[in-house]
């Protein structure tokens, strides 16, 4: 018989604030250390999608991306908050190290080598939007009122469905 066919594409938006918005102030040091904009990804061409510590954004990161998964990538706490990049995973979940790294930006002393806790992927650029699209123009789109950013903002790594997906490209102004 033939092979079954692959497995959708899986679709996540991962957010982190771009570095030239951030309050650089002493009580923002925590958020400053988080942040990496598009142009950074850009820059490096692959990035580890490291320091992600909510159990449901770890859970899309170790059980649910794969190679080849195309990711929407946000810029958060930014003026104005939005998508502004489609990015493609280059390594499937593996364990974050910054974890038990007691000098990272964001150690764990519960994770360890022999049980991860937090898990990260790797990820390149793929193209940036021609319009980049604000929160505020994506909550006025009813055909996105269902997104998981619409409803739930903070969460660092969500799902997308792939309609939704190709309506913020098509918005965005972009071909993939």
């Amino acid at each position: 018989p033939p092979p079954p066919p692959p497995p959708p594409f899986f679709f996540l938006m991962i957010r982190r604030p771009p570095r030239s918005t951030l309050d650089r102030s002493a009580a923002a040091s925590d958020v400053y250390k988080r942040q990496y904009s598009w142009s950074d990804l850009q820059k490096d061409a692959v990035a580890e999608w490291d320091g992600v510590r909510n159990y449901t954004a770890r859970n899309y990161l170790r059980d649910q991306i794969a190679v080849g998964d195309l990711v929407l990538f946000y810029h958060s706490n930014a003026n104005p908050s939005g998508v502004v990049g489609v990015a493609r995973v280059v390594r499937d979940g593996y364990p974050d190290n910054t974890a038990w790294d007691s000098n990272s930006e964001h150690p764990d002393p519960r994770s360890t080598p022999d049980k991860p806790l937090w898990f990260m992927v790797d990820i390149e650029p793929v193209k940036a939007l021609l319009e980049p699209l604000s929160l505020q123009f994506i909550k006025g789109v009813p055909e996105l009122s269902g997104m998981v950013l619409v409803n739930n903002s903070r969460l660092s790594v969500q799902p997308v469905s792939a309609k939704e997906f190709e309506l913020i490209i098509a918005l965005g102004s972009v071909d993939i």
